[in-house]
C-alpha cells in the first residue's frame, strides 16, 4: 500500500473516533460577560431570545434604591428601563414608610440567555422588584445577598396575606400606569386582589397578567424603544382589565380541574433546546465581540 495513502487513512479514522466539538452555549458566552458593549443602545430580539447593546448598570445605591444579590451582576438594562427603574423608585419613596425599593435581578451586562433563573430579561427591558418596603438603603454587600425578600401570597396563591397592603398596590398600579410599560407580572391572588379594590380609573389593570411565581417580587417588562429596528415587543394583551381571567387561575388553584386524560397517541414533547448564538438575532454575535 502506498505510505501517503496509510498515513491519510490512519488520520482520516482517527478524526472519526474523536468527538465533535460542541459550539458553546450562548448562556456560557452572555453569562461570562462582565460589562456591558461599548455601543449605541439598542435591544435586539425577543424577551426571550435576544440580547442588549450599550447596556447601563444601575448603581448598587441611589437615593430611592439599592440592587439586590450584587453578586450575580445582573443590574444591567437599556437606559431607557434604568430611568424607569429611578423614576419608579422615586415614587416608592413617597408611600409612607418606604425609602424606595430594592431590585432584584434586571439582565446580565450584554443580555441575552442566563445561565440560571430566567428565560426572560434578555434585552435589558426586564426587572423584577421586591414587594416588601424598602425601609433601608445601607445594606451591605453581605446583607444583599443574605435578606430574603418577603412573599405576599397564602392559600398557594389563591390570596394575598398580611404583608400585603394599598402600598403595593399603589406601587403596581404606578407602574402599570407609566406608558413605558407594556405587562407586570404577578401571582393571581395579587391580580384579583387589585381588581376588588381598585375603584378608580381600571385601565391600567389590563397591564397586570396573572403569572406563577411573583409573590416575593412583580415584574415589570418595558415596551421596545420607539422608532429602534431590531426589537419584539410581545403581543399586547388581550381588551379588557383581565380580571374575569385572574378570577379563573385563583378558582382553578381552589379546585383545581380534573387532569385531562393522557394520549397514547400523542407525540412525545422533545424537551427545550438550549440556545447557541447562531438562534440568536445576527446582532448578538457583536454584542459580544464589542470591547
Amino acid at each position: 500500500m502506498n505510505l501517503t495513502r496509510l498515513i491519510c487513512g490512519v488520520a482520516l479514522l482517527a478524526g472519526l473516533a474523536l468527538p465533535v466539538q460542541a459550539e458553546p452555549l450562548a448562556k456560557q458566552q452572555f453569562g461570562a460577560m462582565s460589562a456591558g458593549s461599548h455601543q449605541r443602545p439598542a435591544a435586539y430580539g425577543s424577551y426571550a431570545k435576544g440580547c442588549v447593546a450599550g447596556a447601563v448598570q444601575l448603581p448598587e445605591t441611589g437615593p430611592t434604591w439599592q440592587a439586590m444579590r450584587l453578586s450575580r451582576n445582573r443590574n444591567w438594562a437599556h437606559p431607557d428601563a434604568i430611568v424607569f427603574a429611578q423614576d419608579l423608585s422615586a415614587f416608592a419613596a413617597t408611600l409612607p414608610g418606604w425609602k424606595g425599593i430594592y431590585f432584584g435581578d434586571m439582565s446580565q451586562p450584554r443580555g441575552g440567555p442566563m445561565t440560571s433563573g430566567h428565560r426572560s430579561h434578555q434585552i435589558g427591558l426586564d426587572m423584577d422588584i421586591w414587594m416588601m418596603p424598602a425601609t433601608r438603603l445601607n445594606l451591605s454587600a453581605k446583607a444583599r445577598e443574605n435578606l430574603s425578600a418577603v412573599s405576599m401570597r397564602r392559600a398557594g396563591g389563591a390570596y394575598v396575606n398580611s404583608n400585603w397592603s394599598a402600598d403595593q398596590h399603589a406601587l403596581i398600579r404606578a407602574a402599570a400606569s407609566d406608558k413605558r410599560v407594556a405587562r407586570i407580572f404577578v401571582f393571581p391572588g395579587a391580580k384579583v386582589k387589585m381588581c376588588n379594590d381598585e375603584k378608580g380609573d381600571r385601565t391600567w389593570l389590563r397591564k397586570v397578567r396573572p403569572w406563577w411565581g411573583h409573590h416575593y417580587h412583580f415584574h415589570v417588562r418595558l415596551s421596545c424603544p420607539k422608532g429602534k429596528r431590531g426589537c419584539v415587543n410581545q403581543a399586547p394583551p388581550p381588551p379588557g382589565d383581565g380580571c374575569a381571567e385572574a378570577q379563573k387561575w385563583v378558582d382553578d388553584i381552589l379546585n383545581p380541574p380534573p387532569p385531562k386524560p393522557v394520549d397514547p397517541n400523542a407525540p412525545k414533547v422533545k424537551p427545550r433546546r438550549e440556545y447557541i448564538l447562531a438562534d440568536l438575532p445576527k446582532q448578538c454575535a457583536s454584542v459580544l465581540r464589542s470591547q
